[in-house]
């Protein structure tokens, strides 16, 4: 990414009161490298884990802490400050501060400040996994993503209280990429998407990212997908008019402003959350990287290293993007996604007639710097009667183009 186009962004950082607070003057230092202004609001939970002065250090800036704080209210201090921002970040997000910026509330600087940005705002999730879990942060989330929040994490892995599974925060060089990409994703789309409404009072339905199917609590099969094709379709859709329903695997991505996000695991819950939602969808992209099989049984507790060998019996998943093509009611436009070795153009082709695709997306992975984990992809996109190359772009561009052509077609 070119930190030059970014420089002299403003960013405003509120830390709550999580321990994943240790890694914010990291993310500091390193988004000021990319020529970035940041100031600091910290709660009070986070004065717990990290103290103000580490942060007026590596930011260069007084960090901010109380509401009424007489000398900063002079001048209406939290009202400059949420007018000051470009864009807001909120790391970690414990999820008190998740449930008081789905209620609105404001009874701090953090919360008033939100309330009172017109700044994007992008927030960092971070707590237990059980918390993480509960239908009323999945609720919570729910609300801030339908209001135009971005998301970004959480991760998977052994959590500080000994527990393993989703919720600890993404690592601080994940949130400056973020912050990167929603910057150059701003300067690259907003002159010549926004004015191209394509897609106005249509439904899309994407899926993104690998899915996980498990072994054992701590071991599972999956694949190299970083979801960020999927992604770059979503928030490109959007731009572009249409409602945007977006399937996602296991990934650390933010979700794109105003995209309605729903996140699944296995191939399973991505099967039934496909077919739920491909009914009231005018389009559907399969973009995933579904595992063709999963283990028969997931042990309940961790397989032991007893033996030299392992053998795992494994069945197939149900096909997704095929069951979706074989709808016979509110059928929508199917388009599929192959991510081939050799031969594409064969492959491709034979995927799109077997399963009764409208149009399938080829793209070479065994070519190095695109595809899976890349900032950049090529395709080759056939359907019944013809075919277009999409040479080697970065994946916002791509999408801006195949959702073009996607549109041609579905409109002959």
């Amino acid at each position: 990414m070119n930190s030059q186009l970014n420089s002299n962004k403003n960013i405003l950082l509120i830390i709550t009161g999580g321990i994943a607070a240790y890694k914010m003057p990291e993310f500091v230092r390193r988004i000021k490298e990319h020529g970035c202004n940041v100031k600091v609001v910290m709660t009070s939970g986070a004065k717990a884990f990290i103290t103000p002065l580490t942060l007026q250090a590596v930011s260069g800036e007084p960090v901010a802490e109380d509401l009424l704080d007489p000398q900063a209210e002079a001048s209406m201090g939290h009202i400059e400050f949420a007018k000051w921002a470009d864009l807001v970040v909120v790391a970690p997000a414990t999820a008190d501060m998740i449930a008081k910026m789905a209620a609105g509330l404001a009874n701090d600087l953090a919360t008033t400040l939100l309330l009172a940005t017109s700044a994007p705002v992008i927030i960092c999730p971070a707590m237990n996994q059980q918390m993480y879990a509960h239908p009323a942060t999945k609720h919570n989330l729910n609300i801030l993503t339908q209001r135009g929040v971005s998301i970004c994490g959480p991760a998977s892995g052994e959590q500080a209280c000994g527990d393993v599974g989703l919720g600890r925060m993404v690592e601080a060089a994940e949130i400056v990429e973020t912050c990167m990409q929603h910057f150059d994703a701003t300067l690259n789309t907003s002159s010549t998407i926004a004015a191209l409404p394509i897609w106005q009072g249509k439904t899309i339905t994407i899926t993104a990212g690998p899915t996980r199917e498990g072994i054992d609590p701590v071991r599972y099969i999956s694949n190299h997908s970083s979801g960020k094709m999927g992604f770059a379709l979503a928030q490109v859709a959007k731009q572009l008019g249409a409602k945007v329903n977006l399937i996602a695997g296991p990934v650390n991505l933010a979700t794109p402003a105003n995209v309605s996000r729903v996140d699944v695991v296995s191939a399973c819950e991505m099967h039934k959350a496909s077919l739920d939602l491909a009914k009231s969808s005018d389009v559907f992209i399969a973009c995933a990287a579904v595992a063709d099989y999963r283990p028969d049984n997931v042990a309940t507790q961790k397989i032991k290293k007893d033996n030299d060998v392992m053998q795992i019996t494994m069945t197939k998943n149900p096909d997704i993007v095929k069951d979706v093509a074989a709808l016979t009611a509110n059928r929508p436009f199917v388009v599929g996604f192959a991510a081939e070795t050799q031969d594409v153009e064969q492959y491709a082709k034979s995927k799109m007639q077997r399963k009764n695709l409208d149009m399938i997306c080829a793209n070479d992975v065994s070519v190095s710097g695109q595809g899976f984990n890349s900032d950049q992809n090529a395709l080759k996109v056939y359907w019944d009667d013809g075919s277009k190359d999409l040479p080697l772009d970065n994946k916002d561009a791509l999408a801006k183009h195949l959702l073009s052509l996607i549109h041609q077609t579905y409109n002959r």
